[in-house]
């Protein structure tokens, strides 16, 4: 039996490394993958993350599971999808808030936005609302405005916590006015808004996924649209951009994967987001919820890495002049 060179053996086992590393990706996934999601469930992103997982581990023919990884503004769990095997089974849900207002909110964080993660694609978002206790002295922006010019010394505002979505609005918003209110933060959007419809603070800037059920029963007030159309649910509410304001703030979250995945992965991945957020199923879903999927096409992952950078560049420098910063 002939004696095989030392050096064919090893460039028919370098072969054979190769060709497996390319066939991963087209056999990919081959056992379920994990979403982490940085918020506690229940909450406007774990509602969308949870029916995105159904519908694109459909298409994946592999479950996707959800795990609620919270804390420090969705920091901890967005840093245990970064150093995960970048293999496409751990991916993260970012946002808005995780993305852009972290990087003004925190001193130092414990991940670069851009350098660190992968975007597979855009999930979805929801417009902001502008809303208040319902027995507050105001029926739109400008009374609000007025209102609030002659109670900034005793006026307060509830957020979901330093650096969430609803803690990012509000901060727009004040700067756009030039005021300074007493912020409150609470452990969740919930027990803010409790605290809101029971009169403990004055307003709150919150999602529609959260508040249109409270402003459709009465129990708080909406007077304005921080995003620039308004809402076909709250026809008789106008947007902050008709009062004179240089404002458009709206949520956005999309899926992410540690930098490192492989482009074919990442390529499967996007396939099934894109598909899943094209349903016209899912899309009535989200939409009784006041979640607002992607157009076709638009869900990209360079669609992504635009909200990042504009974020980044337009909103952070006014963010950290509220200097509110967290260790």
């Amino acid at each position: 039996m002939p004696i095989v060179p030392a050096r064919r053996l090893l460039l028919a086992a370098s072969l054979a490394l190769c060709t497996t590393a390319h066939a991963q990706p087209a056999t990919f996934p081959q056992r379920p993958v994990t979403l982490i999601v940085p918020f506690p469930a229940g909450g406007p992103s774990d509602a969308l993350a949870r029916g995105l997982a159904q519908h694109m581990g459909t298409r994946l023919g592999q479950p996707v599971v959800v795990d609620n990884v919270a804390g420090a503004g969705g920091t901890i769990g967005l840093v245990k999808m970064m150093r995960a095997a970048p293999d496409g089974y751990t991916l993260g849900f970012g946002t808005i808030g995780t993305h852009v207002a972290n990087a003004a909110f925190y001193k130092k964080l414990p991940y670069d936005p851009v350098a660190d993660f992968q975007p597979v694609g855009l999930a979805g978002g929801a417009p902001m609302l502008l809303v208040a206790r319902a027995d507050l002295p105001a029926n739109n922006l400008a009374e609000f405005s007025a209102w609030l010019r002659s109670h900034q010394g005793r006026a307060s505002y509830a957020s979901a916590g330093v650096g969430s979505v609803s803690h990012y609005g509000c901060v727009m918003l004040l700067s756009a006015l030039k005021l300074n209110v007493t912020h409150v933060p609470y452990r969740g959007v919930a027990p803010a808004m409790n605290d809101l419809m029971g009169g403990q603070t004055d307003f709150m800037c919150d999602q529609t996924t959260t508040s249109l059920p409270q402003v459709a029963g009465g129990k708080v007030k909406a007077l304005a649209v921080l995003s620039a159309q308004r809402l076909p649910s709250l026809p008789q509410v106008g947007t902050a951009a008709e009062a004179g304001l240089r404002l458009d703030v709206r949520s956005w979250n999309a899926v992410f994967a540690p930098r490192a995945t492989p482009t074919p992965v990442v390529a499967r991945l996007q396939a099934a987001l894109e598909s899943a957020v094209a349903d016209a199923g899912f899309r009535q879903q989200m939409q009784t919820v006041g979640v607002e999927l992607p157009a076709p096409g638009a869900a990209a992952p360079a669609a992504v890495t635009a909200l990042i950078s504009r974020g980044l560049r337009d909103d952070v420098p006014a963010l950290k002049a509220k200097g509110e910063f967290l260790d």
